[in-house]
């Protein structure tokens, strides 16, 4: 049974004995091997971190819980958030586990249905902002401050040390932290907790890959993107919120950002669905893109012991896999023959 990240990692969290310990059963999701990908970006070891298994399918529940749970503590009764999904629908879920009232800020046309329809189902007041999610974050923020309620994005710092359990995850089921660690980064609170993790744990630290989507890549070119555009909803941010700290988790670790294609997001998406068994939604697939084209492009991965971190299930945004995959066949008559013949 999973005890939760609050219960398993509270000596490493900003706990107190006021903080109650509110649990959806989120963390200890699996290390997945990948042999063929492995093989093609010539690596000892290829990992997948499957964050897809957290309550909501996304690794947003690690950090949510411990933001929801010192809201709680805090006496608050009302939360917002802006969100391209994912933190909409762990927010819903672990307010609506605390009794806390949840809003939600979304960027108009913008966001995956099967993320959606999570916040809806889970009772969240969802609000549709005309702007992008750089936008939607501005103005939940003023509001948040103005009205003195619970913050619950990546710039909350109980959402990073949630996040960072995942490094102690990955540590602990390896023996030892991972020579490099790649990550899709999108608001990148993500990477900034995994560095976070790593640091606390002392000893080796990986050198951390931060790949972004090619219409979505400020890390990579230097600049805010205005109008961020990508089939990876997930990480279509064009100004992170955490650029600072993941830009310091990069220089300090010796790694680097790099952009991929849609289409290379896609292939890697089809690949790990089925050479690995992992379903997951486009913007987990960019750290598999990038490692590959990285191999493409002859970076020496030889020896090495890679973890790449699947943010997200793929049921989160189920249409990108359909309209990316040609994989339903004709439809038949109720005939042996004819089935039979399909199915050859």
């Amino acid at each position: 049974m999973r005890r939760g990240v609050l219960a398993r990692w509270a000596s490493r969290l900003p706990l107190t004995e006021k903080t109650p310990l509110l649990t959806l059963g989120e963390g200890d999701t699996p290390l997945v091997p990948a042999p063929s990908l492995a093989r093609d970006v010539g690596c000892a070891e290829l990992w997948l971190k499957f964050e897809g298994q957290n309550p909501t399918g996304s690794f947003k529940d690690r950090g949510m819980v411990v933001a929801v749970a010192k809201a709680l503590e805090a006496g608050l009764s009302s939360a917002v958030c802006a969100s391209t999904g994912n933190t909409s629908a762990s927010a819903a879920a672990y307010c609506a586990a605390a009794g806390i009232a949840c809003n939600v800020v979304v960027p108009e046309g913008k966001v995956a249905l099967g993320k959606m329809a999570q916040a809806v189902a889970h009772g969240a007041r969802i609000v549709v902002l005309r702007g992008n999610f750089d936008a939607a974050l501005v103005r939940v923020r003023e509001v948040a401050e103005r009205r003195g309620i619970a913050l619950l994005n990546s710039v909350n710092p109980h959402r990073i040390e949630g996040q960072k359990t995942a490094a102690f995850e990955v540590a602990e089921a390896l023996g030892r932290a991972p020579d490099v660690l790649a990550l899709p980064v999108g608001n990148a609170g993500n990477i900034t907790a995994y560095w976070r993790g790593f640091t606390e744990l002392g000893g080796r630290r990986p050198v951390l890959l931060g790949f972004q989507a090619a219409g979505a890549a400020p890390l990579v070119s230097g600049s805010p993107v205005a109008r961020p555009e990508t089939v990876a909803t997930a990480i279509r941010i064009g100004n992170p919120a955490s650029w600072k700290a993941a830009a310091a988790a990069q220089r300090e670790s010796g790694g680097l950002f790099a952009a991929v294609t849609d289409a290379e997001i896609l292939a890697a998406s089809r690949r790990l669905s089925r050479e690995a068994g992992v379903f997951c939604e486009p913007a987990s697939a960019a750290p598999v893109a990038g490692l590959l084209r990285l191999a493409r492009e002859k970076t020496d991965f030889s020896g090495r012991i890679v973890v790449a971190v699947l943010t997200g299930h793929g049921l989160k945004d189920p249409q990108s896999a359909i309209d990316a995959q040609a994989g339903v066949g004709p439809t038949v008559d109720d005939d042996p023959a004819a089935l039979e013949a399909a199915l050859a």
